[in-house]
């Protein structure tokens, strides 16, 4: 397959109504095309029926110039955006949260950005226990899967306040691990996952929506008791866990 006939079929997967992941313009993928240039999904197009003309291919180095023009109007920062765009002829404009994918594909050295607004996830990132949640690990499979714990940002508005955010916070995160992290939880907002394929992708995703069905599970019986620190890093570094991982890459 393609990359984008992947970034389709990953979309449309993550848009079935019965994951409760997103509902009718929620949400946006990318792809990292090579080192210039990266596919995402185009503004307001929804992600269940998707086809290959809700997808729009953008050239990196413009989008990342952005992060120097924060105080530009916003009318200025998305002409810039649709500016960027690999063919300045093809349809559609890219997700106002082009930024961020930009951003995180060039950045953490991964190919799939999956954003999505679950329902189990949201209810925790709307409510006074989401850092808890984020900083946390509940079982093996949720730390094998998601990492050792996951960047948590504070609500800023969507585009390039809330790619400045999530730049900041991921960078605190890779500095403590050595790594970019699997998992972004964005409060009032939703979840980003990162992998190395569509695959991962989804994985990810599919994981911690459990982890965030378990968690509002164990506030509702009593309190979460969360693995420890060593426990965490000890499975998440287990050679036998890091092939296991590796398989489910895909």
């Amino acid at each position: 397959m393609t990359p984008l006939e992947q970034l389709i079929d990953l979309t449309r997967t993550l848009g079935q109504p019965q994951n409760e992941y997103v509902i009718i313009g929620e949400g946006n993928t990318s792809y990292r095309l090579d080192g210039d240039s990266f596919l995402i999904k185009a503004s307001g197009r929804g992600m269940r029926d998707i086809d290959a003309s809700g997808f729009v291919a953008v050239r990196f180095a413009p989008i990342l110039d952005l992060f120097d023009r924060v105080g530009d109007d916003r009318a200025a920062l998305q002409q810039a955006m649709i500016d960027a765009k690999a063919d300045p002829s093809a349809p559609g404009r890219p997700s106002v949260e082009v930024t961020f994918h930009a951003m995180l594909l060039h950045g953490c050295d991964v190919n799939v950005i999956a954003h999505t607004h679950p329902v189990a996830v949201n209810g925790i990132l709307c409510s006074s226990r989401a850092r808890e949640f984020a900083d946390h690990r509940l079982f093996p499979d949720e730390a094998v899967l998601c990492g050792p714990r996951s960047v948590f940002v504070p609500y800023a508005d969507p585009g390039l306040p809330l790619a400045a955010a999530i730049r900041d916070e991921v960078k605190v995160y890779m500095d403590e691990y050595g790594e970019a992290p699997k998992v972004i939880l964005l409060a009032n907002h939703g979840l980003i996952a990162l992998g190395q394929t569509p695959t991962e992708a989804l994985n990810i995703t599919a994981m911690c929506v459990k982890a965030a069905k378990i968690f509002t599970g164990t506030c509702a019986v009593g309190e979460p008791v969360f693995m420890s620190e060593a426990d965490i890093m000890h499975i998440y570094r287990r050679p036998d866990e890091i092939y296991r991982r590796k398989m489910f890459v895909g």
